[in-house]
């Protein structure tokens, strides 16, 4: 036996040498290869630099970019953009190209040589709503909201020293830092979509529904406004964590968003209006960092409905990108297509978001889009930016252009002057040191009374990292997340005793949250099951009573 014994602990002790030699190489190999990618991308951003100040490129600025310094904050130093990371475009940007028309008396001549008749004079007017779209209202809040929060601390901390671990792995599953956040959740960020809320406001007076979808695309447009420079992450909500935003006296509307799974993050969100719509979804956020850029592709349908007409429009959102993670300036592009559907008329809006190419002769963060009716006929012509505004041109006529020497071919519309629908307010003061909130982002995480127990507003590290204790915001997040994770513990528990399921299906016994406010019904327009808010929520406000709340905090 003692023989025995000595023999395997001399095997033993062989072995072990030879893993830990094993392991020793794999983690000189690991550190190898993250010193090269970080090499390459250094000397790509270098190679870059070099290409735009080569002798033979254009004198001419407005041959080499379409609208000067494209993706740093206006005004800042063209220096700025030499870390910037570009991606070639698309290679048919655009499939159509638009040529607006003479002026009216020489159409008046022409009209009638022209295929169809057009009645030029009802054209020109096309409707008092969209040529007053872009107007915004004034407030009529009796609260006095606030407009500033505490300056941002100049914390500096390494991005590439905590995502290196993270390549290819979904993003809501590891553990972040107050550092790369900005203080408010993704509930108050998914709210953040109703800031051009009257547009669909007067998208409910348009009598035409060709009209009514320019409106819908603009608003759909409208909420990437916000993030051109808004690079911090939200706050990943606790399962159950639940954001109101009760603002019927000023926007006529009340919102009420929850987290309704964990893994993965999805949260459901409805929105009534006093003026005659209402909106809601399940958004499931899926990310990915792939080295040099990470991926943020929402999933799920948008559902808009006005009450009046009956018209329901149904989109989903763009992916968002954010590059440069391993070197250089950090900035977010929006690319993808977007097909907006009213199914009651079949009207439809394609919407084209073109990703950002330092190649490109077309200007940054451009949006492209055209209106068809129920027959597949084009009626407007949609094109702008989703960070700044948008326009529509009402078209008149429509022909096949010369093929290119691909043998290509594009459509020639033919357009009236635009007219303007949408166009972003202007940030408030001091807003790069406020996280770049806008004004609506900057009362989300204004305390109010009588709120949910569940409410954003209401999480402790959420509320430190704004007053800028972000020592304290750490130490409070690495609690609830513990305190999650012991909940789901729980969970588990309870399923397994006496329970015939195997492993994986008390896994996902666990993850099934019942959520208080919203419930799984089948969605008849996209055959998907979706949460839907199922009422109750503002009658337990006006009592007082949240018994039912979990204590998630």
């Amino acid at each position: 036996m003692i023989n025995a014994c000595r023999d395997f602990l001399e095997l033993a002790e062989i072995h072990s040498r030879k893993w830990q030699r094993a392991l020793q190489y794999e983690q000189e190999q690991r550190v190898h290869l993250e010193e090269t990618i970080e090499q390459l991308a250094k000397q790509h951003n270098s190679l870059e630099r070099a290409f735009r100040s080569a002798p033979g490129r254009s004198s001419n600025p407005a041959e080499s970019f379409s609208e000067g310094s494209l993706l740093t904050p206006k005004g800042e130093d063209s220096e700025e953009d030499e870390d910037t990371e570009y991606f070639d475009a698309m290679e048919d940007s655009t499939s159509f190209i638009t040529v607006i028309t003479e002026d009216k008396d020489d159409r008046k001549a022409e009209g009638g040589n022209r295929t169809g008749s057009v009645d030029w004079t009802s054209a020109d007017n096309v409707s008092e709503i969209l040529d007053g779209a872009s107007l915004v209202p004034k407030s009529t809040s009796k609260v006095k909201r606030r407009v500033r929060i505490p300056n941002k601390p100049n914390y500096s901390l390494n991005l590439w020293s905590i995502m290196k671990n993270c390549i290819g792995r979904e993003l809501s599953r590891i553990p972040m830092p107050v550092n790369f956040n900005e203080p408010l959740s993704m509930l108050q960020r998914l709210t953040e979509d109703l800031e051009y809320h009257h547009l669909l406001d007067k998208a409910v007076h348009c009598t035409s529904s060709v009209e009514q979808m320019c409106l819908v695309a603009a608003f759909s447009v409208s909420s990437y406004s916000t993030t051109v420079h808004r690079i911090a992450k939200p706050f990943n909500p606790m399962l159950g964590e639940t954001f109101e935003l009760d603002r019927l006296d000023d926007m006529g509307l009340r919102s009420l968003c929850e987290q309704v799974s964990h893994h993965p993050p999805s949260a459901a969100h409805y929105v009534f209006s006093k003026h005659g719509w209402s909106l809601w979804q399940e958004i499931t956020i899926s990310s990915k960092f792939r080295g040099k850029y990470l991926s943020i592709m929402p999933l799920g349908a948008i559902h808009l409905e006005f009450q009046a007409s009956g018209n329901h429009y149904v989109w989903r959102k763009s992916t968002s990108t954010v590059h440069n993670i391993i070197v250089g300036k950090l900035w977010i592009d929006q690319s993808g297509d977007i097909e907006i559907v009213n199914h009651k008329t079949n009207d439809r809006c394609q919407l084209k978001f073109l990703p950002y190419s330092y190649f490109s002769k077309e200007a940054a963060r451009k949006v492209t889009g055209v209106v068809t009716d129920s027959q597949g006929k084009a009626q407007y012509v949609l094109s702008g930016s989703w960070d700044e505004q948008m326009e529509c041109s009402k078209i008149v006529q429509s022909s096949p252009s010369s093929p290119n020497p691909d043998g290509k071919q594009k459509t020639v519309y033919q357009t009236l002057p635009a007219k303007p629908l949408w166009k972003k307010y202007p940030l408030p003061e001091n807003a790069e040191n406020m996280y770049y909130f806008s004004e609506l982002a900057l009362t989300l995480n204004e305390q109010e009374a009588g709120v949910a127990p569940t409410d954003s507003r209401l999480r402790p590290d959420q509320r430190l990292m704004e007053k800028g204790r972000w020592d304290e915001a750490n130490t409070e997040k690495q609690r609830l997340e513990e305190k999650q994770r012991l909940w789901r513990r729980r969970r588990l528990e309870a399923c397994a005793p006496g329970s015939s399921c195997g492993a994986e299906e008390a896994e996902k016994e666990a993850d099934a949250y019942v959520p208080l406010w919203f419930e799984k019904r089948l969605d008849p327009l996209t055959g998907e099951t979706a949460c839907m808010y199922k009422g109750g929520y503002w009658e337990a406000k006006e009592r007082q009573d949240w018994h039912m709340c979990p204590n998630i905090f």
